[in-house]
């Protein structure tokens, strides 16, 4: 997180500063250890195995706004590999309300908080995972934004992951997501085409 002369965080360009938003302390851009798909950012916890990631992804217009974040949600879980019945649960969706956002092309935003037993890079070990997913909704753009906060709840002894479970030192919060929700701005509106 980038700190002020006077200590406030600052917020980090995304998307060539097309967007920007503040990150949380110990934030490692992922694109400098491995390839991200152009439509993300993707920030790990130095020292946790925590992630977030920022994804502009089709807006769905055949989609409700009250069921969009499960729709997504769902789609994550077939990428993950978790979407057979016992391995992926929603358990709560709130609204986002628009006065709480720096995003004032926001159509409506909701917040999904659920559980995904994943594993990590095809390994056989699965680790159950607390994703908090906001989407972010910009039919304007034609474009959903979505933001996944993924906080390893139980790690598999047996996953490449496990070394990072024994180091919780300062993990990302509730708080820390937020205001990554609440900062992110949109600066280049030509950044959806």
């Amino acid at each position: 997180m980038q700190q002020a002369p006077g200590g406030a965080p600052q917020p980090r360009p995304l998307f060539g500063g097309a967007l920007s938003a503040v990150l949380p302390h110990s934030s490692v851009d992922t694109s400098q250890l491995r390839e991200i798909p152009d439509n993300q950012e993707v920030f790990a916890h130095a020292l946790t195995d925590q992630s977030l990631i920022v994804e502009l992804v089709e807006y769905q217009a055949q989609v409700s706004d009250q069921d969009a974040a499960r729709y997504h949600f769902e789609d994550i879980a077939g990428s993950n590999k978790a979407s057979e019945p016992g391995n992926f649960q929603v358990t709560g969706i709130e609204p986002v309300p628009k006065s709480g956002l720096s995003l004032s092309d926001c159509s409506s935003a909701c917040v999904l908080t659920g559980t995904q037993c994943v594993s990590k890079f095809n390994e056989e070990a699965k680790n159950n995972v607390i994703i908090h997913l906001a989407v972010l909704r910009l039919p304007r753009f034609s474009t959903d934004i979505l933001i996944s906060f993924n906080d390893p709840q139980s790690i598999s002894p047996s996953s490449s992951s496990a070394a990072s479970a024994e180091t919780h030192s300062q993990p990302w919060t509730m708080h820390d997501f937020q205001r990554l929700l609440q900062t992110l701005t949109l600066h280049d509106p030509g950044l959806f085409g």
